[in-house]
């Protein structure tokens, strides 16, 4: 039985000894771990200060960017919708086949109509083509069936010249778009 008891003690000895060893294995495997988690801690918290001012900076050049932003929309606005509108009057000419020979356009004025803001221009349009085509262009101004935008012209006045088998129309109108 002696032989017995030692071979429990070898195998018990073994057994403790593995543990042991498993144990002491996963504890070096945290200590690295763990100074190398203070190591980027402390290099973190380093680099923190530099980081936290480099992010003010950029928030005050955010801030002046929002700013520049807000000033230069509100100064090219007006012309953006002034080139749109342009470009709904050159589509609206080439399909009524005259040919637009002057456009210009007044800085945009809000008027006010009830709860609603619009956007009011006043454009002057000289157009050349056929006498019938240049009614087509009126009707189609007046109508807004091929605006592509949300806008609507209120023809004020219409001068028109016929020379020949041609005409020229000067057209005074006012495009009103909604500003929302």
């Amino acid at each position: 039985m002696k032989l017995r008891n030692k071979i429990w003690l070898i195998v018990v000895v073994i057994i403790i000894a593995v543990v042991l060893g498993i144990l002491f294995s996963m504890y070096s495997e945290q200590v690295k771990e763990r100074n190398a988690l203070s190591d980027r801690l402390s290099r973190a918290q380093t680099l923190l200060p530099g980081l936290v001012s480099n992010r003010q900076k950029l928030e005050d050049r955010l801030t002046q960017a929002e700013s520049s932003l807000a000033k230069s929309q509100a100064e090219f606005a007006q012309s953006v919708d002034s080139i749109e509108y342009d470009d709904d009057l050159f589509k609206i000419a080439n399909d009524c086949n005259v040919d637009i020979t002057k456009l210009t356009s007044s800085k945009p004025t809000d008027k006010k109509i009830g709860t609603v803001t619009y956007s009011v221009s006043t454009f002057v349009v000289v157009v050349t083509g056929n006498i019938g085509d240049i009614l087509e262009f009126l009707y189609a101004i007046r109508t807004g069936d091929d605006f592509q935008l949300p806008w609507s012209a209120d023809v004020n006045n219409v001068k028109m010249d016929v020379e020949g088998g041609g005409a020229t129309a000067t057209i005074n109108l006012d495009i009103y778009g909604y500003k929302g």
